[in-house]
């Protein structure tokens, strides 16, 4: 790839993906890593319209947040008030409010963003 141009086409890509890889222990201000840089928002531009990522579920990313944070079900009731509607927010019984996503976003961290997307909701009563 000798010159910088929009990737239109997988070949275009993959060429991209393999100067990437050639250029990958470049050092920071030389005209290699000033390269490598853009091929790597060209390529992160291909790949947004080609291979684009769905936004987590809301309810999935929560359960992942506690997971990997080694947080408890007990942390998630403290959080939204009581035991019994933490359970039915992750049995996806009670929507996720406001005040919830916002105190989901400053105490753990989990972006506003990501908890306001559309997600499943069960049929069954609380």
């Amino acid at each position: 790839m000798s010159d910088l141009r929009p990737l239109k086409t997988t070949a275009d890509y993959e060429a991209a993906i393999a100067e990437i890889r050639r250029l990958w222990s470049s050092q920071p201000g030389t005209p290699e890593h000033d390269r490598l840089e853009v091929l790597g928002i060209l390529v992160q531009a291909y790949q947004d319209v080609h291979f684009p990522i769905d936004p987590p579920d809301p309810i999935e990313a929560i359960k992942f947040m506690m997971e990997q944070n080694d947080r408890t079900r007990a942390d998630f009731a403290r959080l939204v008030g009581s035991s019994a509607r933490a359970t039915e927010i992750l049995r996806r019984r009670r929507p996720l409010t406001l005040a919830l996503v916002r105190a989901l976003e400053r105490e753990w961290g989990i972006p506003a963003s990501m908890l306001v997307q559309p997600y499943r909701r069960s049929r069954r009563a609380a």
